[in-house]
């Protein structure tokens, strides 16, 4: 019984997350026909992120804000464990900030259609020679005054650990001189596990915005020194925010306690084995 009722609950949240993307994508292509500066669209992104959120029962606790400059532009850095990392920091960040994104995304119909009408930054990675470009067209977004968001690691992970970090969200921070402003995000990754579908209620996703990291101390070749330090201070309060987690903190949600009872709960164990499998198949072979 507590499939059948979990996939039912996953059929309404995919269902209400079809409805909504379409919803607000569409509000924000039309209202990008009489303005241009990113505000409306923004909002619809804040309104659909709200809703999913509300869809997967996912609670946000965040902390940090008061380190939030709104008086010059800021670049965000945060780790990628789950889809409900966007939804989080889209509907908990209260100020105006483009994603930096890679290319391909913007091809995707609705969402692709959204990202390009709302002046998010686009990263070409197939071709060094476009991403360097790319790189030198953001930096110039940013300094006249935008906050931009980034994930380093370039795409989940599948075990909800930090992973590697790329260099060129690095390097776009040295070329602005922007603050830069560490985010870790902690707990998305339970809601839709590693190549599943399944949503899973009442996960607490925890975000912990770092002090603002001034660059005047580094030069543009030091972007590797930065890469590591910033790595280490966002595995640092990774593990802070894993210890905050409370056992079977998920069952104070009623749609979970609907589909799970008293005493059961998802596998997340055998789904985090089969991410982490999926993540040392993926990595490069010697």
């Amino acid at each position: 019984m507590q499939r059948i009722k979990a996939k039912l609950y996953t059929i309404w949240c995919w269902t209400g997350c079809g409805l909504s993307t379409a919803f607000w994508a569409t509000i924000s292509i039309l209202g990008s026909l009489f303005g241009g500066n990113g505000r409306l669209q923004h909002y619809c992104m804040r309104r659909w992120s709200k809703d999913n959120l509300w869809l997967s029962r996912a609670r946000v606790e965040i902390e940090g804000l008061e380190l939030l400059d709104r008086q010059r532009p800021q670049i965000f850095i945060s780790n990628h464990s789950g889809l409900h990392d966007i939804l989080s920091l889209s509907a908990n960040l209260p100020l105006q900030f483009r994603w930096v994104a890679k290319k391909s995304l913007f091809r995707v119909p609705f969402m692709g259609w959204h990202m390009r009408r709302s002046g998010y930054i686009a990263i070409d990675r197939a071709n060094p020679r476009e991403a360097a470009k790319s790189i030198i067209d953001a930096a110039k977004i940013i300094q006249g005054g935008v906050n931009a968001i980034t994930f380093p690691e370039g795409t989940r992970s599948r075990t909800g650990d930090l992973g590697r970090f790329h260099s060129g969200a690095f390097a776009l921070a040295l070329r602005t001189g922007v603050p830069l402003v560490p985010i870790v995000l902690e707990g998305s990754y339970r809601v839709i596990m590693p190549k599943t579908l399944q949503v899973n209620p009442g996960a607490i996703i925890r975000i912990k915005i770092g002090q603002p990291i001034d660059l005047t101390a580094y030069g543009r070749t030091d972007k590797h020194r930065l890469m590591e330090e910033v790595s280490q201070l966002m595995r640092h309060s990774l593990e802070d925010l894993r210890n905050r987690r409370r056992p079977d903190e998920e069952r104070e949600d009623p749609v979970f306690r609907w589909i799970y009872g008293k005493t059961g709960s998802p596998d997340y164990a055998s789904l985090l084995a089969r991410g982490a499998d999926l993540a040392r198949r993926s990595e490069p072979r010697p």
